[in-house]
């Protein structure tokens, strides 16, 4: 199957929540590391971004990202909605700005 920029694109308007690499890299059958080039692509433009990490937010001690006991989750995304391309809307997780 070969895999396009509005294939990539076309995935995440079908999904219903965030996507990680590996969850499209399975469903287009596509490796990894070629993908996340595609989705940096769609992120520069603005169609997609990155959600929030819930658990590298954890401000309970002072070692911030680097804490041992929380697992580092991996990166998801998501169809970015905004009434002009250049916005960037806020994240599902957190609704920041």
């Amino acid at each position: 199957m070969t895999t396009t920029l509005r294939t990539v694109l076309q995935a995440f308007e079908r999904a219903e929540t965030p996507l990680s690499l590996g969850q499209l890299a399975a469903e287009l059958s596509v490796a990894p590391g070629l993908l996340e080039g595609m989705i940096d692509f769609w992120v520069r433009k603005g169609r997609l971004r990155e959600t929030g990490n819930e658990a590298s937010a954890c401000g309970s001690c002072g070692q911030k990202g680097a804490c041992p006991l929380v697992i580092k989750m991996p990166r998801r995304f998501e169809l970015a909605t905004g009434n002009t391309p250049d916005a960037v809307p806020p994240c599902a997780a957190c609704h920041c700005g």
